[in-house]
Formats: C-alpha cells, structure tokens, sequence
C-alpha cells in the first residue's frame, strides 16, 4: 500500500489541537486538513461523526488500481486519526466533477443530519451535492452577522441553504429576505429555518434571480439595515435572465445592493475568486473595509478561501 505517513502525521497533529478548539468553540464542523502536506492535496473537513474529503485537482496522471490504492490509504488513515469508519468518510474528487457547480446535483441523494454551530442548527449533506449545505469558510462572517443584527431588517442575497438568515434572526433581526433562484436550496432554506424556530411571518423566502430582485426592490423603495452578498464566481443558470461573472458584475451588484441600505446600515460582500480585484471606483462612493483577515476562520490554513469587505453609505 501507498506511504501516507506524511498525511497522517499531519492530520493527526491538527487534529489533536482543533478538535479541543472546537469543541470549545461549540463546533460540530471543521476543517482538519487543508493541503498542508502537497503530496497530499485534500481538504478534510469534519461533521460530527463523519468525514467530508475533498480533492483538489492537481491535473496529476495516476493509473486507476494506483489512485484506488492512494485513496484507499487516506482514507484508512483518516480513520485511524478520527476514530470516523471509512464508511462515513464521503470522496468528493474534483478531478472527476470538471464542469460541476456546487448548485449542481451529484450521482448520489446522500442523508441529511444535523450540525451545530455556535447555537444555531443546520441541516446538512456530504453526498448528495459537490458543497453541503454549509460553507465553514464563512462561519466568523455569520457570527459577525448575529452580533450585528439586534433590531435590524437583514437582506440575505444569493443566500444558498439560507445560514446567515439563520443567525440574523438568532441575533434578533426584526424581519427579513432570503433571496435564491434554486427551488432546491431554498426548501433547504425553509427547513433550516424550521429548524432553528424562525418566524415565517417575518423571516421571508424570495424564489427569484438577484439581478431581477435587486431591479424590483431598489424600484418599491425598500430599506434593509443589514445585507449580505455572496454571489458564486461564475453561474449559467437557465433560471437568471443573464450569465453571472463575479468580476465583471460585482460592481452592478453592489451599487444596487447599497441604494437598499438604510442611513447607518452595512452590506458584507463577499466571493471567492482567487484573482478578483474589487473596482476602484466603489471606494469613491462608499466607506470599504476589507476584513477578509478576520473573516476565514483558525481552522483553513488557505487564508485565501474568500475575500470579504464591509461597505457602508458615506453619510452628508
């Protein structure tokens, strides 16, 4: 069999220190290994009692019986670190989903359970989807969002399993949007909110495409304290009107995004184009604040997951 020592002593070493840590914290997901070791390019990330094992597409050749054996050996290892049986470990291979978006439907339906969070509850898949209902890149971000929202209208845009509503309305968000065009993901929105005891009455659900959304409600004068946008890199949808392109839109998007905040109110932008430059001109208009520092967590040694920026309104 393969040597994965080097793996394994790594991710045993991580684990030794973030499992503690997280359980402090009051985590039922996070991420152990984060390519630190190239010869091993994997993210591990765990939820719960199971394993979630991504790999990252290196363009490397490797004989079908050899890659079998070498994904054999990481995954017996993980095992042996985590105490997780190789039955609960789910292989995501990038260089098998080419092509594939995370909004996009894998070959398997998977099994929904539980995490926790910081208090709050979310359902989630490891097989079902190529992400899983909850991005961990983004967890400071939501926490940022609950120690922010006491008394505020909360505007969650391209908002996926709906997370950030979550902790809004944990926060003490009076009301709120959550705006998806995926009948999928927002029925994932609606158990999650279920879930966590919110308020249909004053927590909304928005079926429809951003673009569309941000026209229509910038027209109906609508006002939000508090606005979240973390639009994918790329997506061709049949659904929204347009092809998105993160770089090339952002600014659109933003523009309409700050015309819906209230005076004092704050809009978190975020994506995770590894190359995306945020225009220049935005800083003429409004108040930018980069916390991309603060925003990925202690767990992703990738301290370029995302970007993220806090944006207010310059007020006369």
């Amino acid at each position: 069999m393969p040597d994965v020592s080097a793996f394994t002593n790594r991710l045993q070493k991580n684990y030794k220190h973030l499992a503690k840590w997280a359980r402090r914290q009051g985590l039922d997901a996070w991420r152990a290994y984060d390519k630190d070791v190239p010869q091993f390019p994997f993210a591990v990330d765990l939820y719960g009692d199971r394993v979630h094992l991504q790999e990252y597409d290196t363009g490397w050749e490797m004989e079908d019986d050899e890659y079998r054996d070498w994904i054999q050996s990481v995954v017996e290892g993980i095992a042996t670190v985590t105490g997780i049986v190789p039955e609960r470990v789910a292989l995501k291979s990038r260089r098998r989903q080419k092509g594939v978006s995370q909004y996009e439907k894998l070959g398997s339906a998977g099994e929904d359970f539980i995490v926790e969070e910081f208090g709050q509850r979310f359902i989630v898949n490891l097989e079902a989807y190529l992400d899983t209902g909850l991005f961990l890149d983004h967890r400071n971000t939501r926490k940022r969002v609950r120690e922010e929202a006491a008394g505020k209208r909360f505007l969650n845009l391209f908002a996926y399993t709906g997370s950030f509503t979550v902790y809004a309305a944990n926060g003490g968000a009076v009301s709120s949007e959550t705006v998806d065009m995926s009948n999928t993901y927002q029925d994932w929105s609606r158990r999650n909110f279920e879930l966590n005891g919110l308020d249909a009455d004053r927590h909304q659900l928005v079926r429809a495409d951003v673009f569309q959304y941000l026209e229509d409600a910038v027209d109906a004068g609508k006002r939000f304290d508090l606005i979240v946008m973390d639009p994918p890199t790329f997506s061709n949808s049949k659904k929204m009107q347009d092809i998105l392109d993160v770089q090339r839109d952002h600014v659109w998007l933003i523009d309409y995004a700050m015309a819906l905040l209230a005076p004092g109110g704050t809009l978190y932008f975020s994506n995770n184009l590894r190359s995306f430059e945020l225009d220049d001109r935005l800083a003429e208009d409004y108040l930018i604040r980069d916390i991309s520092a603060q925003s990925v967590p202690e767990d992703f040694r990738n301290r370029k997951i995302h970007q993220c920026w806090q944006l207010r309104r310059k007020e006369n």
